[in-house]
């Protein structure tokens, strides 16, 4: 992979980092934002998505699961499959909530289905069937928007903003845009 994509990958980890520490931090938000149960020690995070989730093009100690493990003093599982699209993942999912139990799940999928083209109703579809099956497995979701690349602009789709809304989830969108049109995360 060219040191360009490296270094954007890098920081798109770093950076993702830093937003999932700050969702600890959630309860401190205005009543009227979705709110996360505080985690212990002991609590498991399922980090769920595609090859941005897995650490592709890094090594997986430098995936954002890894390092939020290590910094934040829970256990994290990469649960993250390249390439995989949102009616597979939604296949998967049931399995890796019976296996671990997680008490928060970050679901960050979808990116795969835009890049093939795939139907987004298809997949806002799959996206609101898996926040679904989180909860009822007793788990919480924080819901990370993917970008879709339009001529002038980058900003999350639409339809994660309104998945958040629809079903009262913490939720970020702007992250991933802002990594990828900052000319100062780029080498």
């Amino acid at each position: 992979m060219a040191k360009a994509n490296r270094t954007l990958l890098n920081n798109l980890l770093v950076t993702l980092w830093l937003l999932l520490v700050a969702l600890f931090g959630l309860s401190g938000c205005s009543d009227s934002s979705p709110q996360l149960k505080p985690l212990t020690s002991d609590s498991l995070i399922l980090a769920f998505g595609d090859s941005l989730t897995r650490g592709t093009g890094t090594s997986l100690d430098n995936s954002y699961p890894a390092v939020l493990q290590r910094l934040a003093g829970v256990r994290v599982i990469n649960a993250g499959v390249p390439g995989e699209l949102s009616a597979e993942g939604l296949v998967r999912l049931p399995e890796l909530l019976e296996e671990y139990r997680p008490q928060l799940v970050i679901l960050f999928h979808g990116g795969n289905d835009i890049l093939r083209k795939k139907s987004a109703t298809d997949a806002k579809l799959n996206i609101i069937s898996m926040v679904k099956l989180v909860q009822q497995s007793g788990a919480e979701v924080v819901l990370i928007g993917v970008p879709e690349f339009a001529i002038f602009a980058v900003k999350s789709l639409p339809h994660y903003a309104e998945i958040a809304e629809q079903l009262e989830l913490p939720y970020e969108g702007d992250i991933l845009p802002e990594i990828v049109t900052s000319r100062a995360l780029k080498s």
